[in-house]
């Protein structure tokens, strides 16, 4: 790879339904190294582009007007930065197949460029079995600690996948004896499937596990002999790879930046021997270090559950508050939403079933009404009973999740069903009363997970860690999954625009009153819209059955 010149690229997208480029960027690469500075420019469609969105990925239109230039100017300008050398991208589908390409066609512009490989392939297969197939860059960032580049930007899009690419990548590519760009590229293209099932009865077990279990051999028998063309060679793949013998190490054993004493994206700091940012390889890690990496991923994995738990408490907790705020506008406008459609109904039956199918409406309209009601006093119910944490709890959170954290290991339970059920049910407890903000649940989970588990009258469970390398190494790998799927839990959190709504709220005194009073006046328009049809379908019930609408109808 040393002496290969290539071209990493990124783009943003907006606008209409096929993908409209409003950023592109590029990075001269030779061999993993990035060759001289980043080029990035953005693009300006015009009267092309969606006059709907007020902002594109943090861009805003003032910016794309005053700094875009014309798309034919901004690709001629990249074919000369490119030079015709190969283009390799993290999601190369995403952003030469799906949005370049297109767009040159629809803007009659040649292509630029050849095809490299897919830097989301390498690392699915690179990083296995640490779970990549999301495709969510900013998650590795974060799981790898690597720094924090220009945000909502092609630019930093483009930066991190430098980072990931020489920092975590490429020591991994030279191990597996990936040395020049044919390989790495045949490495990227080669069929491959995660060694952690994705999906089915066994799913999160290690594919080699059937080895020595007839049952998840014989289900990956039933999987390669399927109808589907996709599943059986899903199925073959898996059996072909049990016929070869096992890496000495898997490689994302390898991925010792779990233990990085350095925080990054708000992350407290770990308590561990400081080593370097990416993957350090170990030849044969043995018992006492796989525990004191458990120990640290641990660690990890309890800062960052714990924080997932409070902010999204916190969320909830602004949206009880607006709950609170908006309660009798949202109760009455549904009460007339409700009112409208029975009141069609009503009519509907009059005048095809006659009075006694029109009677029935109208109970029906009364028990919905009643339910809506119901439902409303839950909400209500449940909204005051969110409350913010005190702080003695928040920091109470860290302990409690050091605690459950030492419960996350299904594979000790693999070979037994119903031991695995048991920890499974567990689980989703544990899942629930975090999503929930249950942190008195959480706490009677930590204190005694045993008697826990008879209270519910579900079984017994052994927690204890075993020795066997193979096991802790098992253990390792369950850590390093919890950990990218909260870390994912976690970003989708803060993309979500409930989120923002609680950041701003907190930010900006009377924030929250100011966007209930609003939602208020969206509300009571609709609401005297909805008044006004309801009167006039009461009016045509009194018209035709010569008595006022029926009690439930008034």
């Amino acid at each position: 790879m040393d002496d290969r010149d290539w071209v990493l690229i990124e783009v943003e997208t907006a606008g209409l339904s096929s993908p409209v480029v409003v950023e592109v960027a590029a990075q001269r690469m030779r061999g993993w190294a990035p060759q001289g500075p980043a080029w990035r420019r953005l693009i300006n469609h015009g009267p092309d582009m969606n006059q709907d969105s007020s902002r594109i990925h943090g861009i805003s239109r003032a910016v794309i007007e005053r700094d875009g230039e014309a798309p034919s100017q901004v690709y001629a300008e990249l074919a000369h930065y490119v030079s015709g050398l190969p283009l390799v991208a993290f999601d190369l589908s995403q952003v030469l197949h799906r949005a370049l390409q297109p767009e040159w066609v629809r803007l009659n512009l040649p292509p630029v460029g050849g095809e490299g490989f897919c830097a989301l392939r390498l690392a699915q297969r690179l990083l296995d079995p640490v779970p990549v197939v999301s495709g969510k860059l900013q998650t590795l960032r974060q799981y790898y600690r690597l720094p924090e580049r220009t945000p909502a930007s092609a630019l930093g899009e483009l930066e991190t996948t430098v980072d990931l690419l020489s920092t975590v990548l490429q020591p991994l590519a030279l191990r597996r004896g990936l040395h020049d760009w044919q390989a790495v590229c045949e490495h990227a293209q080669a069929t491959w499937y995660p060694s952690r099932l994705a999906f089915g009865e066994f799913k999160g077990r290690h594919f080699r596990e059937a080895l020595t279990d007839p049952a998840l051999h014989a289900w990956l028998e039933w999987l390669a002999g399927s109808g589907s063309p996709r599943s059986a060679n899903m199925g073959r793949w898996y059996l072909a790879q049990l016929a070869e013998p096992a890496p000495e190490m898997d490689d994302a054993i390898a991925q010792m930046e779990a233990l990085a004493t350095r925080g990054a994206q708000g992350e407290p700091t770990v308590a561990a021997a400081p080593v370097q940012a990416g993957a350090l390889v170990f030849v044969k890690p043995e018992v006492e270090e796989l525990k004191a990496l458990i120990a640290s991923a641990r660690v990890r994995l309890a800062d960052l559950e714990a924080r997932y738990t409070q902010e999204r408490h916190d969320v909830e907790v602004t949206q009880a508050r607006l709950f609170g705020l908006l309660r009798p506008h949202y109760q009455q406008r549904d009460r007339l939403r409700l009112l409208v459609s029975y009141r069609r109904q009503y009519l509907d039956a009059l005048m095809y079933d006659g009075e006694d199918a029109a009677e029935a409406v109208a109970q029906q309209c009364q028990e919905a009404w009643q339910q809506s009601d119901a439902e409303y006093e839950q909400v209500a119910f449940e909204a005051a009973e969110q409350k913010a944490l005190p702080e003695d709890e928040a920091r109470e959170l860290k302990s409690l999740w050091r605690k459950l954290v030492r419960l996350f290991h299904p594979d000790r339970f693999a070979h037994d069903a119903a031991k695995l059920a048991i920890f499974q049910q567990l689980t989703s407890e544990i899942n629930r009363a975090r999503d929930s903000g249950d942190v008195q649940r959480l706490r009677e989970i930590a204190q005694d997970p045993n008697a826990f588990l008879l209270k519910q009258g579900w079984g017994h469970l052994d927690f204890t860690d075993s020795i066997e390398a193979a096991s802790l190494r098992k253990l390792f790998e369950t850590l390093q999954l919890q950990i990218v799927l909260v870390l994912d839990a976690l970003n989708e959190l803060r993309r979500d625009t409930r989120y923002e709504l609680h950041r701003l709220s907190q930010e900006r005194v009377g924030y929250l009153e100011d966007v209930a009073r609003a939602h208020a006046e969206a509300l009571d328009e609709e609401i005297a819209s909805l008044a006004v049809e309801s009167g006039a379908l009461s009016e045509e019930i009194e018209m035709l059955t010569g008595r006022p609408a029926p009690g439930a109808l008034l």
